[in-house]
Protein backbone atom coordinates (compact mmCIF):
# COMPACT_ATOMS: atom_id res chain seq x y z
CA UNK A 1 0.00 0.00 0.00
CA UNK A 2 1.27 3.49 -0.85
CA UNK A 3 2.38 5.07 2.40
CA UNK A 4 1.94 8.59 0.98
CA UNK A 5 -1.73 8.04 0.19
CA UNK A 6 -3.17 5.66 2.82
CA UNK A 7 -6.76 4.48 2.81
CA UNK A 8 -8.31 6.39 5.75
CA UNK A 9 -11.82 4.83 5.44
CA UNK A 10 -13.14 8.34 4.74
CA UNK A 11 -11.22 10.09 1.95
CA UNK A 12 -9.17 13.04 3.11
CA UNK A 13 -10.54 15.04 0.14
CA UNK A 14 -13.92 14.90 1.86
CA UNK A 15 -12.96 15.89 5.38
CA UNK A 16 -13.85 19.60 4.92
CA UNK A 17 -17.21 18.67 3.38
CA UNK A 18 -17.99 16.04 6.01
CA UNK A 19 -16.97 18.33 8.86
CA UNK A 20 -18.84 21.30 7.42
CA UNK A 21 -22.13 19.46 6.92
CA UNK A 22 -21.85 17.84 10.36
CA UNK A 23 -21.33 21.19 12.10
CA UNK A 24 -24.18 22.77 10.11
CA UNK A 25 -26.59 19.97 11.04
CA UNK A 26 -25.46 20.01 14.67
CA UNK A 27 -25.73 23.78 14.99
CA UNK A 28 -29.19 23.91 13.39
CA UNK A 29 -30.42 21.10 15.63
CA UNK A 30 -29.04 22.83 18.74
CA UNK A 31 -30.62 26.17 17.89
CA UNK A 32 -33.93 25.13 16.28
CA UNK A 33 -34.49 21.58 17.51
CA UNK A 34 -34.87 18.45 15.46
CA UNK A 35 -37.44 19.44 12.86
CA UNK A 36 -37.86 19.05 9.12
CA UNK A 37 -34.86 21.22 8.19
CA UNK A 38 -32.63 19.50 10.74
CA UNK A 39 -33.65 16.10 9.38
CA UNK A 40 -32.74 17.22 5.84
CA UNK A 41 -29.38 18.50 7.04
CA UNK A 42 -28.57 15.21 8.79
CA UNK A 43 -29.60 13.28 5.68
CA UNK A 44 -27.34 15.52 3.61
CA UNK A 45 -24.50 14.85 6.06
CA UNK A 46 -25.00 11.09 5.65
CA UNK A 47 -25.02 11.39 1.84
CA UNK A 48 -21.81 13.45 1.84
CA UNK A 49 -20.13 11.00 4.23
CA UNK A 50 -20.99 7.96 2.11
CA UNK A 51 -19.78 9.73 -1.03
CA UNK A 52 -16.31 10.20 0.45
CA UNK A 53 -15.90 6.69 1.81
CA UNK A 54 -12.54 5.19 0.89
CA UNK A 55 -12.38 1.50 1.86
CA UNK A 56 -9.24 -0.65 1.50
CA UNK A 57 -9.32 -3.19 -1.31
CA UNK A 58 -7.71 -6.57 -2.00
CA UNK A 59 -5.28 -6.69 -4.96
CA UNK A 60 -5.68 -9.80 -7.18
CA UNK A 61 -2.48 -11.85 -7.49
CA UNK A 62 -2.29 -11.96 -11.29
CA UNK A 63 0.71 -10.21 -12.91
CA UNK A 64 -0.93 -9.74 -16.33
CA UNK A 65 -4.14 -8.25 -14.94
CA UNK A 66 -5.18 -4.63 -15.50
CA UNK A 67 -7.34 -3.69 -12.53
CA UNK A 68 -10.25 -1.28 -12.52
CA UNK A 69 -9.01 2.16 -11.39
CA UNK A 70 -12.39 3.01 -9.86
CA UNK A 71 -15.80 1.74 -8.81
CA UNK A 72 -18.62 2.06 -11.29
CA UNK A 73 -20.27 0.52 -14.33
CA UNK A 74 -18.71 -0.46 -17.65
CA UNK A 75 -20.16 1.76 -20.38
CA UNK A 76 -17.74 1.05 -23.23
CA UNK A 77 -15.52 -1.77 -24.48
CA UNK A 78 -14.33 -1.07 -28.02
CA UNK A 79 -11.38 -0.69 -30.36
CA UNK A 80 -10.38 2.90 -31.01
CA UNK A 81 -7.38 5.26 -31.17
CA UNK A 82 -5.74 6.37 -27.95
CA UNK A 83 -5.87 10.19 -28.40
CA UNK A 84 -2.92 10.66 -26.03
CA UNK A 85 -0.47 8.30 -27.75
CA UNK A 86 -2.09 8.15 -31.23
CA UNK A 87 -1.89 4.35 -31.13
CA UNK A 88 -4.58 1.78 -31.81
CA UNK A 89 -6.09 0.62 -28.55
CA UNK A 90 -8.92 -1.09 -26.74
CA UNK A 91 -10.92 1.39 -24.70
CA UNK A 92 -12.69 0.33 -21.51
CA UNK A 93 -14.71 3.07 -19.80
CA UNK A 94 -15.95 3.01 -16.21
CA UNK A 95 -18.77 5.42 -15.33
CA UNK A 96 -19.06 6.48 -11.68
CA UNK A 97 -22.33 7.74 -10.25
CA UNK A 98 -22.83 9.72 -7.05
CA UNK A 99 -23.02 6.56 -4.95
CA UNK A 100 -19.71 4.99 -6.04
CA UNK A 101 -16.35 5.30 -4.30
CA UNK A 102 -14.60 8.12 -6.14
CA UNK A 103 -10.91 7.72 -5.38
CA UNK A 104 -8.73 6.33 -8.17
CA UNK A 105 -6.33 3.44 -7.66
CA UNK A 106 -3.47 2.44 -9.95
CA UNK A 107 -4.42 -0.44 -12.30
CA UNK A 108 -0.95 -1.89 -13.01
CA UNK A 109 2.61 -2.08 -11.74
CA UNK A 110 4.53 0.46 -13.76
CA UNK A 111 6.20 3.82 -14.29
CA UNK A 112 4.42 7.06 -15.19
CA UNK A 113 5.70 8.19 -18.59
CA UNK A 114 3.62 11.35 -18.75
CA UNK A 115 0.71 13.20 -17.16
CA UNK A 116 -1.39 15.36 -19.49
CA UNK A 117 -4.11 17.69 -18.21
CA UNK A 118 -6.69 19.23 -20.54
CA UNK A 119 -9.29 21.84 -19.50
CA UNK A 120 -12.68 21.32 -21.08
CA UNK A 121 -16.43 21.11 -20.72
CA UNK A 122 -18.53 19.39 -18.07
CA UNK A 123 -20.87 17.29 -20.20
CA UNK A 124 -22.59 14.20 -18.84
CA UNK A 125 -19.69 11.74 -18.39
CA UNK A 126 -21.87 8.96 -19.84
CA UNK A 127 -21.77 10.61 -23.30
CA UNK A 128 -19.24 9.44 -25.90
CA UNK A 129 -17.93 12.96 -26.55
CA UNK A 130 -17.08 13.40 -22.87
CA UNK A 131 -13.85 11.49 -23.55
CA UNK A 132 -12.61 14.20 -25.92
CA UNK A 133 -14.47 17.37 -24.87
CA UNK A 134 -14.65 17.28 -21.06
CA UNK A 135 -11.99 18.33 -18.59
CA UNK A 136 -9.64 15.35 -18.29
CA UNK A 137 -6.32 14.19 -16.94
CA UNK A 138 -4.42 11.42 -18.71
CA UNK A 139 -1.72 9.28 -17.14
CA UNK A 140 0.42 7.33 -19.62
CA UNK A 141 2.03 4.30 -17.97
CA UNK A 142 4.83 1.98 -19.02
CA UNK A 143 3.88 -1.33 -17.42
CA UNK A 144 6.71 -3.34 -15.87
CA UNK A 145 6.20 -6.09 -18.48
CA UNK A 146 6.85 -3.61 -21.32
CA UNK A 147 3.26 -2.85 -22.31
CA UNK A 148 1.91 0.71 -22.29
CA UNK A 149 -1.53 1.86 -21.18
CA UNK A 150 -3.29 5.19 -20.64
CA UNK A 151 -5.65 5.91 -17.75
CA UNK A 152 -7.81 9.03 -18.05
CA UNK A 153 -9.79 10.82 -15.35
CA UNK A 154 -12.76 12.52 -17.01
CA UNK A 155 -14.87 15.18 -15.29
CA UNK A 156 -18.66 14.98 -15.57
CA UNK A 157 -21.81 17.06 -15.37
CA UNK A 158 -21.56 17.43 -11.59
CA UNK A 159 -17.88 16.57 -11.14
CA UNK A 160 -15.92 19.82 -11.20
CA UNK A 161 -12.61 18.90 -9.65
CA UNK A 162 -10.05 16.35 -10.84
CA UNK A 163 -7.25 15.62 -8.38
CA UNK A 164 -4.11 13.71 -9.41
CA UNK A 165 -1.20 13.14 -7.04
CA UNK A 166 1.40 11.59 -9.31
CA UNK A 167 3.87 12.91 -11.84
CA UNK A 168 6.19 11.80 -14.60
CA UNK A 169 8.76 9.28 -13.40
CA UNK A 170 6.76 7.97 -10.44
CA UNK A 171 6.72 4.20 -9.98
CA UNK A 172 3.48 2.79 -8.62
CA UNK A 173 2.01 -0.58 -7.75
CA UNK A 174 -1.43 -1.98 -8.34
CA UNK A 175 -3.99 -0.65 -5.91
CA UNK A 176 -2.07 2.46 -4.88
CA UNK A 177 -4.27 5.51 -4.48
CA UNK A 178 -3.32 8.20 -6.99
CA UNK A 179 -6.29 10.52 -7.55
CA UNK A 180 -9.85 11.60 -6.85
CA UNK A 181 -12.76 13.14 -8.77
CA UNK A 182 -15.49 14.89 -6.82
CA UNK A 183 -19.17 14.12 -7.39
CA UNK A 184 -19.55 11.72 -10.30
CA UNK A 185 -17.30 11.12 -13.29
CA UNK A 186 -15.65 8.57 -15.58
CA UNK A 187 -12.38 6.67 -16.08
CA UNK A 188 -11.17 5.71 -19.55
CA UNK A 189 -8.53 2.98 -19.81
CA UNK A 190 -6.72 2.54 -23.16
CA UNK A 191 -5.04 -0.84 -23.58
CA UNK A 192 -2.89 -2.51 -26.27
CA UNK A 193 -4.95 -4.17 -29.00
CA UNK A 194 -3.70 -7.62 -28.01
CA UNK A 195 -5.10 -7.26 -24.47
CA UNK A 196 -8.03 -9.49 -23.54
CA UNK A 197 -11.02 -7.65 -21.99
CA UNK A 198 -12.52 -9.41 -18.96
CA UNK A 199 -15.60 -7.20 -18.54
CA UNK A 200 -18.72 -6.43 -20.57
CA UNK A 201 -20.89 -3.35 -21.03
CA UNK A 202 -23.27 -2.89 -18.12
CA UNK A 203 -21.13 -4.83 -15.65
CA UNK A 204 -20.53 -3.24 -12.25
CA UNK A 205 -16.92 -3.13 -11.12
CA UNK A 206 -14.94 -2.38 -7.97
CA UNK A 207 -11.74 -0.36 -7.98
CA UNK A 208 -8.66 -2.61 -7.64
CA UNK A 209 -10.66 -5.81 -7.04
CA UNK A 210 -12.18 -6.15 -10.54
CA UNK A 211 -9.92 -7.26 -13.41
CA UNK A 212 -10.69 -5.17 -16.51
CA UNK A 213 -8.38 -7.01 -18.88
CA UNK A 214 -5.32 -9.22 -19.22
CA UNK A 215 -2.23 -7.99 -21.00
CA UNK A 216 -0.43 -10.18 -23.52
CA UNK A 217 3.24 -10.74 -22.61
CA UNK A 218 5.77 -8.80 -24.63
CA UNK A 219 8.10 -10.84 -26.80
Amino acid sequence: MNQKYPHPILAREGWPFIGGTFLLALLWTALAGFGFVAALLWIFFIIVTQFFRDPPRTVPAMPEAVLSPADGQIVKVEKTIDPFTNEEAILISVFMNLFNVHCQRFPVNGTVEDVQYYPGKFLNADLDKASTENERNAVIVRVNDGNRITVVQVAGLVARRILCYIQKGDQLSKGERYGFIRFGSRLDVYLPTDATPCVTIGEKVLGTETILAKLAPKA
